[in-house]
């Protein structure tokens, strides 16, 4: 824990009741001006009390210290609430004693503090983890720890285990000072905040950079007025802090920028935050929003970066921040236990397809199947559960289109990410305002999309029968298209797509070349590619590849037949070309893995150089060794 003069001073006033604030000015060696914005800051939190009119000049007076988390660590006090808890068999309260205690020594370095800890949780074990395995010699085991880098702050995250409960917990560790130096600092952004004015939504980055350099510079004023002793980096440290929570969500913005975390979520101003981490699943974080307005306020702002809005009239909110993710909102009573908001991070680094094959989630094979399709202008269905990874899977393949083929994109909510070598058309939809007037639908940008002479159109997702109609009819007019659906296997898919809502007639259905179903493997939190089929000529399928879960691999169950006919009837290629065309972009994938080649924009920029000399390709990654 970090101590700065404001805990100093506090130690000096709790310990003599009554001191002047020139004499504290002396002990300390600060100015008296900070002695006394500090004693300002104090009384304002109800822990002091200035005296004027003191003939002496003005005196601090002690009134109270900050309610602690435990307000005496006293080993027989602690273990005497176990025995209670024991007594009415009551393991969650054990347990939160337990989380509590583990949470307030964590940063706690004197002996006699550890050593009430240990004794504590050895009482713990034997009278509430008996019948549990011999090997478990702790309550609480640290799972995983990293360090989150936020503008000049250094988070700290330590992901824990507690035995006896179900899920494990994510603690963030911030300034890592005491409770009175924490409450000062807040008192300064009140302060601050209230001598400034600015919007809250910036037009550009420019005005947003111009007002936080102006939000800083005032902060930092009031800094050096009341940490005159610290360095330039810690004092940069507490104004980031600061800035971070008052321009943004709070201290989601942390949350925010770990690169391990997929989800997060707020289900209420009562509960913590949860999150999803990528390696250990749910997690409930150490944080809890102040209250239901806060809520309310962050899904504003997340509305207001796409001008929507969210009301009583209109409680549900589909948005996205502007680094990308994704936001849905709810207010109260739609939610009956409070306002919610769902983030889905976009990763600050797109899924490559060389993390899929290194991670498992495909084969060299079916992704050089992936690749051929894709050039040659197959179209491709890509279905799967909730977050299976069927948009992650789309914005992989899509690197695959040729860059001089015109690409349009329609979403809800954007979230594909193509890379800069394509020509790339982005569309998103448009709720209406409150007089119902200005929507722009999906199907709107559908059609409209048939007009703008595109090669390949990227569908977010297929929801409805007009929809699903009019993309069908753009396959058989000769685009390309790439489209996501809910369904778990590819027989579920032609059901959904043949029966309402969707309904359309099963001999449309051949238009699609190519379906791959994605997993999301709950237990082992993996995510592979399932099953991979061809559509017949009679809207029923061939089912290539399935996805094998004790060997962890996709097996070959039939040859394919419309894939090879297609290709020789519209590109003149036989079977054994293809086969060939398939093993030459086998080689340039292990080629990419074996170098670790992760990034979207280089292995873009090789596949371009692919379609413009593929023999050149070939020799310089190659050489002139037959391969």
């Amino acid at each position: 824990m970090f101590l700065t003069k404001i805990d100093n001073l506090f130690s000096i006033v709790e310990e003599k009741k009554h001191v002047s604030i020139l004499s504290l000015a002396k002990a300390l060696d600060i100015p008296v001006s900070s002695v006394t914005k500090i004693s300002r800051y104090l009384e304002q939190l109800g822990l002091v009390d200035i005296d004027y009119k003191n003939i002496q000049g003005p005196t601090i007076k002690y009134l109270s210290s900050p309610e602690p988390e435990f307000k005496n660590v006293d080993e027989t006090e602690l273990i005497n609430k176990l025995k209670f808890f024991k007594s009415f068999q009551n393991v969650k309260a054990a347990n939160k004693l337990i989380y509590d205690l583990y949470r307030y020594l964590r940063h706690r370095d004197d002996e006699e503090t550890k050593a009430t800890y240990l004794n504590v949780r050895k009482y713990y074990l034997a009278n509430f983890m008996k019948n549990m395995d011999k090997k478990i010699t702790d309550p609480i085991t640290k799972m995983d720890s990293y360090n989150i880098d936020v503008e000049k702050m250094v988070v700290e995250v330590e992901i824990i285990k507690q035995e006896l409960e179900a899920v494990p917990f994510y603690i963030v560790s911030l300034l890592r000072v005491s409770d009175v130096t924490q409450q000062v600092i807040e008192k300064i952004k009140e302060e601050v905040i209230s001598k400034i004015t600015f919007s809250i939504v910036f037009k550009s980055h420019e005005e947003e950079n111009v007002v936080r350099l102006e939000y800083r510079k005032k902060i930092l004023e009031v800094m050096k007025e009341v940490f005159p002793d610290l360095p330039d980096d810690r004092l940069h440290i507490f104004a980031d802090y600061i800035i971070l929570t008052s321009l943004g969500m709070g201290e989601v913005e942390f949350l925010l920028k770990d690169k391990h975390l997929e989800e997060i979520v707020i289900n209420n101003a009562f509960e913590p935050i949860w999150v999803y981490h990528k390696k250990f699943g749910w997690l409930e974080s150490n944080i809890i929003i102040d209250d239901e307005a806060e809520v309310v306020h962050y899904a504003t702002l997340a509305g207001r970066n796409m001008d929507k809005m969210i009301t009583t009239l209109t409680p549900l909110l589909d948005a996205r921040l502007k680094t990308g993710d994704r936001v849905n909102a709810t207010l109260a009573p739609i939610t009956t236990k409070g306002n919610t908001i769902t983030i889905r991070k976009f990763a600050e680094s797109p899924w490559s397809i060389t993390d899929f094959i290194i991670s498992g989630t495909i084969d060299y094979y079916t992704a050089a199947l992936v690749w051929t399709a894709i050039q040659y202008e197959l179209s491709i269905l890509i279905v799967g559960g909730t977050g299976s990874g069927k948009t992650s899977t789309l914005n992989v393949f899509t690197i695959f289109i040729p860059p001089n083929h015109r690409v349009v994109s329609i979403e809800d909510t954007r979230e594909i990410r193509l890379p800069r070598t394509l020509h790339w058309v982005p569309m998103e939809t448009r709720l209406p305002n409150p007089e119902g007037k200005g929507e722009v639908s999906m199907l709107d940008l559908i059609v409209n999309s048939l007009r703008m002479r595109p090669d390949r159109i990227i569908v977010g997702e297929i929801r409805r029968k007009r929809e699903a109609e009019v993309l069908f009819e753009a396959m058989h007019t000769g685009h390309s298209v790439y489209a996501t659906l809910h369904a778990n296997t590819v027989h579920e898919a032609i059901i959904r797509l043949t029966t309402e809502p969707i309904g359309i007639a099963k001999t449309l259905l051949s238009a699609v070349d190519l379906i791959f179903v994605q997993n999301r493997n709950r237990r082992t939190n993996t995510r592979r590619t399932f099953q991979v089929a061809e559509v017949l000529e009679d809207g029923g399928y061939n089912l290539l590849f399935s996805y094998n879960f004790k060997d962890d691999k996709l097996v070959k169950i039939k040859e394919p037949i419309m894939f090879y006919k297609t290709l020789e009837l519209f590109a003149g290629l036989s079977k054994s070309e293809v086969d060939r065309e398939i093993n030459d972009k086998v080689k340039i994938l292990k080629y990419l893995t074996q170098n670790n080649i992760t990034s979207n924009e280089e292995i873009a920029l090789l596949i371009s150089y692919y379609y413009i000399n593929k023999e050149y390709l070939m020799k310089k990654l190659f050489g002139d060794k037959d391969n």
